[in-house]
């Protein structure tokens, strides 16, 4: 029969498996950064990921096919290795999975070993943090135009973004970098997860999750995406974000529906501050602690905050929503402008252009590797991943596939959309029983070929 999983699991049971866990002894491990160079469309990248492996080869946990478990850890487009790294310490010191945490092309910062960001996003000199896509390059004013956008104010208040300047090393940088991932995710993996030793198991956390689900059919030993608030494929993203409007939704309180449909041009990097947790906070604090929340916003701002001081040495800027939000007509402008810079033809152009729009939704074709098991699950206060959009549209819109991965959805009763985020009785989230579920459905079957 095999592991089924669980349609919920109570909040007790969290506070129970999360106490255990934690109070394991570690299973000694060793930490260490995989820092390497790719080529992707004519242009160099750095690419970092971030390693731990049980210290005793075999201590590696081998899954429920016979091969060495590892996993692919992606934070959402803000941050970098740093993100996940509560949850790849708890699934190799706990459960001896070998994990892989990359960052996202030019988020890593290359110029301190400690790859803390300096400083804030926006300094008070008026200078603004940019990505740093390969080593000793660094991205200058003069190459982008600041612009404050109150377009989407309701959801993110003013926006401070940059609009490359066209022909800069910026432009080019910003045209090419999802070709980049693709390149750079295919790598980390490979070299640190081979296919005859190790079965991958991915999950991408918020808008990691196209990204993975992208990964999924492009590495071969990828078995299964372990989907907890992680957005799905950019096209069926994008459908759910049009379902749940701009605001989300959070337990039983009245949704307000607006039109949310991106728009964002290739060139464009968002620029976050104080104000992206505050969008966060408010929601989880409604649903934890219901309106009287409100009589407490001298507090909340606080933790706003503090919650904002601790995040700003992570790189904190993000142009992902092209790939997470499927924004085809962006993705074909970047591919375009990446064919032109390198001399392409015309039929090598198109080429490129397919490649780009083949990001937002799965593959398709008899030489296809299929999306291999998806194993959803949602935490209780998560604004943008409710259960309503995923049992009536996320999931049917898998099952639509051909052929369609097999599906599962997991309600978790306690945690936030950052589910290793602390609160009461749960120090490390419900991070701890997320590693118990996947651990049972590795260990289970669950992503075994039917």
């Amino acid at each position: 029969m095999g592991w089924k999983p669980p349609g919920e699991i109570e909040r007790r049971q969290c506070v129970i498996e999360s106490t255990e866990i934690m109070r394991r002894p570690d299973i000694e491990y060793t930490e260490h950064e995989d820092l390497f160079r790719i080529e992707a469309v004519g242009l160099e990248w750095d690419i970092g990921a971030q390693i731990y492996e049980p210290s005793d080869p075999s201590k590696v946990a081998v899954g429920a096919d016979g091969k060495k478990v590892g996993v692919y850890l992606l934070s959402g487009g803000d941050g970098d290795f740093n993100t996940m790294a509560p949850v790849a310490k708890i699934l190799c010191g706990k459960f001896g999975f070998k994990v892989t945490t990359m960052t996202y092309p030019g988020r890593l910062y290359l110029d301190d070993p400690s790859r803390h960001w300096p400083g804030d996003t926006i300094n008070p000199d008026g200078t603004i943090r940019t990505p740093q896509w390969l080593t000793g390059e660094h991205i200058t004013p003069d190459q982008y135009e600041v612009v404050k956008d109150a377009s989407i104010r309701e959801r993110y208040g003013t926006r401070t973004v940059l609009h490359a300047r066209e022909g800069s090393t910026f432009w080019h940088r910003m045209a090419g970098w999802p070709a980049a991932f693709e390149r750079g995710g295919i790598e980390a993996m490979t070299r640190n997860m081979p296919e005859d030793e190790y079965s991958i198991y991915v999950h991408g956390h918020s808008t990691g999750g196209p990204f993975v689900f992208m990964l999924s059919q492009r590495v071969p030993n990828v078995a299964g995406v372990m989907a907890i608030e992680n957005s799905a494929f950019g096209y069926i993203n994008k459908a759910k974000l049009a379902k749940i409007g701009s605001l989300g939704a959070i337990g039983d309180f009245e949704k307000v529906v607006t039109e949310t449909q991106r728009t964002d041009p290739f060139y464009e990097l968002y620029i976050r501050t104080w104000r992206d947790k505050a969008r966060y906070v408010g929601p989880e604090k409604l649903g934890q602690d219901g309106p009287v929340a409100l009589m407490r916003l001298p507090l909340v701002i606080e933790e706003v905050m503090e919650r904002w001081e601790a995040a700003k040495m992570q790189p904190q800027f993000k142009c992902e929503y092209t790939v997470s939000t499927n924004i085809e007509a962006s993705l074909e402008e970047g591919a375009r402008v990446s064919a032109k810079r390198m001399g392409l033809d015309d039929v090598d152009t198109e080429a490129l252009v397919e490649q780009f729009l083949g990001y937002g939704r799965e593959l398709k074709g008899e030489d296809v590797k299929p999306v291999p098991p998806v194993l959803f699950c949602v935490a209780k206060d998560s604004r943008d991943h409710g259960v309503e959009s995923y049992r009536t549209l996320v999931m049917p819109m898998y099952a639509e596939m051909e052929p369609a991965p097999k599906t599962a959805l997991v309600h978790f009763q306690a945690g936030v959309h950052s589910y290793w985020t602390s609160e009461k009785e749960l120090p490390a989230g419900i991070a701890p029983s997320v590693a118990q579920v996947w651990y049972d459905a590795v260990m289970g079957g669950y992503f075994l070929a039917d």
